[in-house]
């Protein structure tokens, strides 16, 4: 959602991939020493919104973070309506210099002793899909040893995973690739499809456009079957899920539905509210 009273006020701040398919974002959540646990599970939406872009986000320890990309003269600016362009709120001033800077002071990964945690990186394309997937392409490959890479058919895990969502028009650039430094973010329609988890490591998908239930009483049991079912049917082709249009005010009802897809096995927990998620993971670590 556009939270644009929010936003005029910020100021600026600069799947894991293993064997050439996306495992589960849970598969390694373990505590090492005394590094806080990183919650892999949790996604920053509309991250950029936040008064420090990133930086609030790992200080929460969310395994996920969402930025808004626009293509204006050769540059990827960060916002969600072209209202809020500012040339100074660029994708590589806000995420790929600060994800490369911590990288390096954390000895390879995201969080200190979390080397096989995957982080996220959801790039969302707000203008035309092709011409800006290409330009997308060029500023990552500077940071290509931060990211996951796909090449000539095999998938190197790097400390960062990004995933290009939005307009439908990168996919066709980004299948022709055989090397390229990120991955397609599928629909439903994509669950079951052709397209390997090593093109399409993560399904994302409306929540309201796919069940009624909004956090209000018991789920339906057919309901609560269909979540299941789209969950197991990605985990068995090794691809995450994830939702978005999930309610996300303070209250019940949000951590009714948090509560289920935790127990359905969801991997992106989608919030706007950083300490609210991370409080209820917490609470539900087990």
């Amino acid at each position: 959602m556009a939270l644009t009273t929010r936003r005029r006020a910020l100021t600026t701040f600069g799947a894991a991939l293993v064997g050439g398919v996306a495992t589960p974002a849970y598969a390694h959540a373990t505590g090492r020493g005394h590094h806080p646990r990183p919650l892999i599970r949790a996604h920053a939406h509309n991250d950029y919104e936040h008064p420090r872009p990133l930086l609030d986000a790992l200080d929460h320890r969310f395994g996920s973070v969402e930025a808004d990309i626009h293509l204006v003269d050769g540059q990827l600016l960060v916002a969600h309506d072209p209202v809020d362009l500012d040339p100074t709120r660029t994708l590589e001033s806000l995420y790929l210099a600060p994800l490369a800077a911590r990288v390096r002071a954390q000895h390879g990964s995201v969080y200190r002793g979390y080397h096989r945690t995957p982080f996220q990186l959801l790039i969302d394309i707000k203008t035309e899909g092709a011409s800006t997937y290409a330009e997308l392409h060029r500023h990552l490959r500077p940071y290509r040893r931060l990211f996951t890479t796909y090449s000539h058919g095999k998938v190197r895990r790097g400390a960062v995973t990004a995933v290009v969502s939005g307009d439908r028009a990168a996919r066709g650039p980004m299948e022709a690739q055989r090397v390229r430094y990120a991955f397609y973010d599928g629909r439903l329609a994509d669950l079951g499809g052709p397209a390997p988890a090593s093109l399409i490591p993560l399904i994302s998908d409306n929540w309201s456009l796919n069940f009624s239930w909004q956090g209000v009483g018991p789920i339906p049991s057919a309901e609560r079957e269909k979540l299941r079912g789209i969950v197991s049917a990605a985990h068995a082709r090794r691809q995450r899920v994830r939702f978005w249009a999930t309610p996300d005010l303070p209250g019940p009802q949000r951590e009714a539905v948090w509560g289920e897809l935790l127990a359905a096995g969801v991997d992106h927990l989608n919030t706007d509210d950083l300490a609210g998620l991370e409080a209820f993971l917490d609470a539900h670590r087990g």
